[in-house]
């Protein structure tokens, strides 16, 4: 392939690098996969209503929220995991990050410590909690703030975990199974398993720790599930544990966004998993402007975002930023942090390339005004008489 100009030609290039299951972990989402579908689509049914004779000779892509300005409207999302897509992939997602000036948010499934990112990185950084156990739970977010993250995320999205049938189709597990078919897929697939053996089998880092020697933690790890019980009446706990900014994750009801805030929390990220947990779960964009509209405090987004056009309809439609998952893993898995800041730069560029050709200066200057969705109605026409609702025509 000549050199990659989208994030599409990076999903090439990690498909080719990566094993099968690996890549079917990267790619794949619950039960039939329509849920990913449909938050791609959803973008692409969302179109602009471009404004002309608008001086943007000079473009401003930079964004605030929390009172920080920030260089772009994106934040690196968690994502579980990431050794297995290149050597220390968290470390290069947190670099890239820094290098372009906005938060990376590490996984409770990483495989870099929380303590190893916030000691080899710059830039700011978001942890993301899974609650597994409160006793667990409580020790992360302690580490975190020990290490100077900034913010915390609590995904609420992920009571059990979802039917994702690539991965039990391919047996995939962590750590890895051996197997006469994993074999023969190292063996077709050299580069990644030159890396795999030079670095050695990534761990989830941020269990191997001696804390984690406590039985009934222990246990909770070995179920693998998430504490199905943590509901509202347990965020005031969380809220008090944390004493920075803390963000939920995992909504998709504007009520739910608006108790959350009212709870403590200090903004809400609209997310249905990239559909991987609930395959009939509605887009995050679907709900976005609605939730937007009634909150104050920020409303970021993920879960579909392949575009830097993507981007700015999701900050004209409300929120305040975006979160990169399956974009930046493409650009990981396919050439490391270079990978990343090359997708990075492609999303700055086409955010850019989409303000000045909808007529807009500055991100701060968006709002629905430049957004027509496909499907509103139109008013219907009588010959040259416009009908508003069928009546009540006018000439």
């Amino acid at each position: 392939m000549s050199k990659p100009v989208n994030v599409a030609d990076f999903r090439a290039l990690a498909k080719n690098r990566l094993p099968k299951m690996v890549f079917d972990y990267l790619e794949g989402g619950a039960e039939d996969e329509s849920g990913i579908r449909r938050n791609v689509n959803a973008f692409r049914e969302v179109l602009f209503q471009p404004h002309r004779l608008v001086d943007v000779s000079v473009r401003d892509v930079t964004t605030t929220f929390f009172g920080k300005r920030q260089r772009l409207p994106l934040v690196i999302a968690p994502t579980g995991l990431n050794g297995i897509f290149w050597p220390d992939g968290d470390l290069a997602l947190a670099r890239a990050a820094s290098r372009f000036g906005i938060p990376f948010a590490l996984s409770t499934a990483s495989t870099a410590s929380i303590e190893q990112v916030a000691r080899e990185c710059d830039g700011e950084l978001w942890f993301q909690l899974y609650v597994v156990h409160r006793k667990l739970a409580s020790q992360l977010v302690r580490r975190a703030m020990d290490s100077g993250y900034t913010t915390l995320i609590l995904t609420t999205d992920v009571g059990v975990n979802g039917k994702r049938e690539r991965d039990m189709r391919n047996g995939f597990g962590f750590p890895l199974k051996y197997s006469l078919r994993t074999v023969f897929e190292g063996a077709i697939h050299p580069r990644w398993t030159a890396d795999l053996l030079r670095h050695g089998i990534p761990q989830l880092a941020n269990f191997a720790d001696e804390q984690m020697q406590d039985t009934e933690i222990q246990a909770a790890l070995m179920s693998r599930q998430m504490d199905a019980s943590f509901s509202f009446d347990d965020l005031a706990w969380l809220r008090r544990l944390w004493p920075h900014k803390l963000l939920i994750k995992g909504l998709s009801r504007p009520a739910d966004a608006e108790r959350c805030i009212a709870l403590g929390a200090d903004g809400v990220i609209l997310s249905n998993h990239g559909g991987r947990q609930l395959e009939s779960a509605i887009a995050p964009l679907q709900t976005l402007q609605e939730t937007a509209s009634k909150l104050v405090a920020p409303v970021l987004l993920d879960s579909g975002v392949r575009r830097g056009s993507d981007v700015v309809k999701a900050v004209a439609l409300g929120a305040r930023a975006v979160l990169l998952g399956r974009a930046t893993l493409y650009g990981l898995a396919a050439q490391g942090q270079e990978g990343v800041e090359a997708v990075l730069a492609i999303l700055k560029d086409e955010i850019d390339r989409t303000l000045a050709q909808i007529g807009c200066a500055s991100l701060s200057g968006l709002t629905s005004d430049y957004i027509w969705e496909s499907g509103r109605k139109l008013p219907a026409r009588e010959g040259n008489v416009v009908c508003l609702n069928g009546v009540n025509c006018v000439a």
